[in-house]
């Protein structure tokens, strides 16, 4: 007796027409959800330019030929490139996720929903500059005629694709850990930035529907470059590559190219069995505009979420151990399960990527400098020989209540504690931090600061004036919300 597979094409997974529907369908009224991504919109562009001071960056921007340009292509904010919009996905994606200063959403999978501003913002423009310049977007693939019938894109239509993709990947996120398989959770930002680019692209939901497929075969990079000891650029980078990867699934799926309906739940072959042990990928709650309502700030310095507020504590401890570090015995850092399974790190730090990803190596550096700047990752800061020294005294270990509490969705915490103790047996108070400047319970406080680091980070690329001109466009929702995109792009061209 043989054994055969049916060769009956089954139906679409349901979890991939949720997506789905949910990129075409769903609309959002949440005024915070709106006010909360405008204000993301400012920061993640902010992170960007910032990246743009750093040559392991900019020698990655361009197009793929050097040389070579698009007309009325997708502009990169801070540079003058002008290029497809892959490729300026591409761009965009790795000058905003570079500094590891864009924002945050930690759960079961924790990653940055802000990496698909790469793929929104350049897909949105080179639409944008297309139908202002009256060229049809029918030349660039018979199923995107639909959209010379449809109104140039806005800055309002940037923001609801912001939501929907934060919900997106935020939500596969709450309890689909592809870490823990190994994987690097950009497969989800390539996922939402499929979802919504398909949408935006005009897709109807049957090429919706495939191009997420399409995302789903892909599989995932592997996490190598974010552990050590293989820590490396390449998690820099690889957002931007999940973007492109993005768009270019969904201009794949716009030429009416075929979908594959149960990639996740296929025996043997599929996502599911193939590259998630044989969990099935779930949704843990309806998608709405949860994730940009909740989502967390990376305001005050460029450090991996899950340090930010040992960072903080270190601060505060700053003036009471700058002039006693070589009186200090020990440094008894608690923190949570996360943290520990992700940064805690002892032994050398290789370069700049290591040393961002390593907990005592950013709580040294504040308490040591009582700041924490891209520019302490670097080389001739990293020599310091205080800094090492003061990593090799650093105990770590884990409060169970500061784990329970970070994967409560209604706390969400990202708890550190620091006590500095004394060779004379004296001893710092314990300073224990539950949430960080840029967690929702703190969004009053976090916002000006936000502000702040924008404003900051506009004035050194552009100068003064020039970043007080690009801070007004946030400060009339209505008005930038109503502004088309490519208007919106140029301002911040150079």
């Amino acid at each position: 007796m043989s054994s055969y597979i049916s060769n009956v094409r089954p139906a679409p997974d349901q979890l991939i027409v949720d997506l789905a529907d949910y990129a075409l369908n769903a609309k959002i009224t949440s005024d915070e959800a709106y006010d909360t991504a405008r204000w993301c919109l400012a920061d993640t562009l902010a992170c960007g330019i910032m990246a743009l001071a750093y040559p392991a960056c900019t020698k990655l921007l361009g197009p793929v030929v050097p040389g070579t340009s698009i007309k009325n292509g997708a502009r990169v904010p801070g540079t003058s490139y002008e290029l497809d919009p892959v490729q300026g996905a591409f761009n965009i994606g790795a000058i905003v996720r570079w500094l590891d200063f864009n924002d945050t959403w930690l759960a079961a999978e924790w990653g940055h929903p802000s990496d698909n501003l790469g793929a929104i913002l350049a897909v949105s423009d080179w639409i944008s500059r297309n139908k202002a310049a009256g060229s049809p977007l029918a030349a660039f693939g018979s199923q995107l005629s639909t959209l010379n019938s449809q109104p140039a894109p806005t800055v309002r239509d940037v923001l609801t694709a912001m939501v929907k993709a934060h919900e997106i990947q935020g939500v596969l996120a709450l309890e689909n850990s592809v870490n823990r398989v190994g994987l690097d959770h950009v497969l989800l930002v390539r996922m939402a930035s499929t979802a919504v680019t398909a949408v935006m692209l005009g897709g109807n939901r049957e090429q919706v529907i495939n191009a997420i497929s399409h995302a789903w075969l892909d599989g995932s990079a592997l996490r190598t470059y974010r552990h050590a000891p293989n820590t490396g650029s390449r998690k820099s980078w690889a957002a931007g590559d999940a973007t492109s990867r993005a768009v270019r699934l969904a201009l794949i799926a716009m030429t009416g190219e075929m979908g594959y309906p149960s990639v996740l739940t296929a025996k043997t072959w599929g996502f599911q069995d193939v590259s998630f042990k044989g969990n099935s990928v779930k949704l843990a709650r309806p998608l709405g505009s949860y994730v940009m309502e909740q989502v967390l700030f990376k305001i005050s310095f460029p450090a991996e979420f899950h340090a930010q507020t040992a960072v903080e504590c270190a601060m505060k401890l700053h003036p009471l151990v700058k002039n006693r570090l070589d009186q200090i015995e020990r440094v008894e850092m608690t923190t949570h399960e996360s943290a520990i399974r992700i940064i805690d790190k002892s032994g050398p730090l290789n370069n700049p990527a290591d040393r961002d990803h390593c907990l005592q190596y950013m709580a040294a550096i504040g308490l040591i400098f009582g700041a924490l700047t891209a520019d302490h990752y670097e080389d001739k800061i990293a020599a310091d020989p205080r800094i090492d020294a003061l990593r090799a005294k650093m105990v770590v270990t884990e409060d169970k209540s500061y784990s329970k509490d970070y994967l409560d969705p209604e706390k969400r915490s990202i708890a550190n504690a620091i006590q500095v103790v004394f060779k004379d047996g004296t001893k710092t108070d314990r300073i224990e931090v539950h949430f960080p400047i840029g967690h929702r319970r703190r969004r009053t406080e976090g916002i000006p600061v936000l502000q702040q680091k924008a404003h900051a980070a506009f004035t050194t690329h552009y100068g003064k004036e020039k970043a007080a001109q690009l801070m007004s466009l946030f400060t009339d929702r209505t008005k930038l919300e109503t502004m088309p995109v490519h208007d919106f792009v140029s301002a911040f061209v150079k």
